[in-house]
C-alpha cells in the first residue's frame, strides 16, 4: 500500500490537487462538511530516493513506519521539549493539512506543525484508509490497510500504540480537527492521565445528532459518510460510522467528563456553502446546528477560550495558520505556566 516513489522526508513544496477540477476556493467553501468525505490533499513531491526509515524510539526529528504489531502507521515527529503536541486529521485527510500550505503552494506560509514545532514536540501520522488524488491518481495512505469500517475506540487504540511503540511520551496537547476533534476528546477520555490540554479545530459534536431532526441528521450522516465516485476503487477507503462515533462519544464524556485542563475552541465563521441539493435540507439549520455545538464544546471546561476563525470555513488550519498555531501554543504555554490561562 505504500508508494514510496511519492515520499519525500519533510517536503514543503506540495499542491492541492483537487477531485474534477474544483478551485481551491470552490473546494474549502463548498466541500468544507464536518467529515469532509472527500480527498483533500495530494503530495506533489520530487520522486524519493529510500523508503523513510522504521521508527522504533524518540530521537530527533524522524519520518517513518511504526509497527503497532503486524502493521505499520506512517508518522513525523519534530521539534523538543513538552507537552507533547499530538495531531488528528478529520475524516479521510491526509497529515498534510498540518503539514503543508495546500492553499498557497507557490507562496507558502509557515503552516501550523512546523510552527508548533518550532516550540515543542509534535508528532502527526497518517490513519488507515486516507486518500488522496494526485494527477487523477489516487494516492494511498501511507498506513498500512484495516478492515473497514472500523470504530472510533479502533482509532483511538492505534494511536496510543503508536505513542508507547515510539516512546513519545506524555504529557499530550491533543490536536484535533473536524472528526478528529472527536477522536481527540475520545483519547482523552479514555487515557485521561495521558491528556493536559485539548485544542478543537471546528471538531464534529456529538451534539448535533440532538440539534437536528432525525431526518435532517440522517441525511447529514449520509452526506458524510458517501464515498466519493473517485475513490470509489480504493478499498480500504477509511469508514467511520459517524453515529456510532457520537454515540461512543456521548458515553465516554457521561462516564469520564473532561477534567479542569486549558481547552482551545477555535471554529469556523464562513458557512459551509453546501448547497439544499446536496444536503437534503436547508442548510441555514445545519449551520445554526453547527454553530450551537461549537458553543457546547466551548463549555467542557469552565474557563475553555473560544476563538470564531472569520476568514475560514471548515479547514481553519489551511486557511488561517496562524491563528490555529496562536491557540494550540496559547495552550501547551498554559500546560507550562498555568497562571497564563485566562479567558
Amino acid at each position: 500500500m505504500h508508494d514510496i516513489a511519492r515520499l519525500q522526508r519533510f517536503s514543503r513544496r506540495r499542491a492541492l490537487a483537487l477531485a474534477g477540477g474544483a478551485s481551491v476556493a470552490t473546494f474549502l467553501t463548498q466541500i468544507g462538511t464536518a467529515a469532509a468525505g472527500v480527498a483533500l490533499a495530494a503530495t506533489r513531491v520530487a520522486p524519493a530516493t529510500a523508503q523513510p526509515p522504521a521508527v522504533s524510539s524518540a530521537a530527533g526529528d524522524m519520518a517513518g513506519f511504526v509497527d503497532i504489531g503486524g502493521r505499520s502507521l506512517y508518522l513525523e515527529a519534530t521539534g523538543s521539549g513538552g507537552p507533547t503536541v499530538v495531531f488528528e486529521a478529520g475524516y479521510r485527510s491526509p497529515s498534510t493539512v498540518w503539514t503543508d500550505d495546500l492553499v498557497q503552494p507557490d507562496s507558502p506560509r509557515e503552516m501550523v506543525q512546523p510552527a508548533v514545532a518550532r516550540q515543542t514536540r509534535t508528532i502527526v501520522y497518517e490513519r488507515p484508509g486516507i486518500a488522496a488524488l494526485l494527477d487523477n491518481g489516487l494516492v494511498p495512505s501511507r498506513s498500512d490497510p484495516v478492515p473497514m469500517p472500523r470504530t472510533a475506540d479502533s482509532v483511538v487504540a492505534d494511536l496510543h500504540s503508536l505513542l508507547a511503540i515510539t516512546d513519545e511520551r506524555g504529557p499530550y496537547v491533543l490536536v484535533g480537527h473536524s472528526l478528529g476533534g472527536l477522536l481527540a476528546r475520545l483519547y482523552a477520555a479514555t487515557y485521561p492521565s495521558d491528556v493536559v490540554g485539548l485544542v478543537l479545530i471546528d471538531a464534529w459534536s456529538e451534539e448535533l445528532e440532538r440539534l437536528l431532526t432525525p431526518d435532517q441528521w440522517n441525511a447529514y450522516v449520509a452526506l458524510n459518510s458517501a464515498t466519493p465516485p473517485e475513490l470509489a476503487a480504493y478499498p480500504d477507503l477509511e469508514t467511520i460510522d459517524f453515529a456510532a462515533a457520537s454515540s461512543t462519544m456521548r458515553k465516554a464524556a457521561g462516564s469520564t467528563p473532561l477534567p479542569q485542563m486549558p481547552v482551545a475552541i477555535v471554529s469556523k465563521g464562513k458557512p459551509f456553502g453546501i448547497s439544499t441539493d446536496v444536503l437534503g435540507f436547508e442548510p441555514e439549520i445545519l449551520e445554526a446546528a453547527w454553530i450551537k455545538a461549537q458553543d457546547g464544546l466551548a463549555e467542557l471546561v469552565p474557563d475553555a477560550r473560544h476563538v470564531v476563525a472569520h476568514e475560514s470555513s471548515h479547514y481553519v488550519q489551511l486557511e488561517q495558520p496562524a491563528l490555529v498555531t496562536d491557540a494550540i501554543l496559547a495552550v501547551v504555554e498554559a500546560v507550562r505556566d498555568p497562571g497564563t490561562w485566562t479567558t
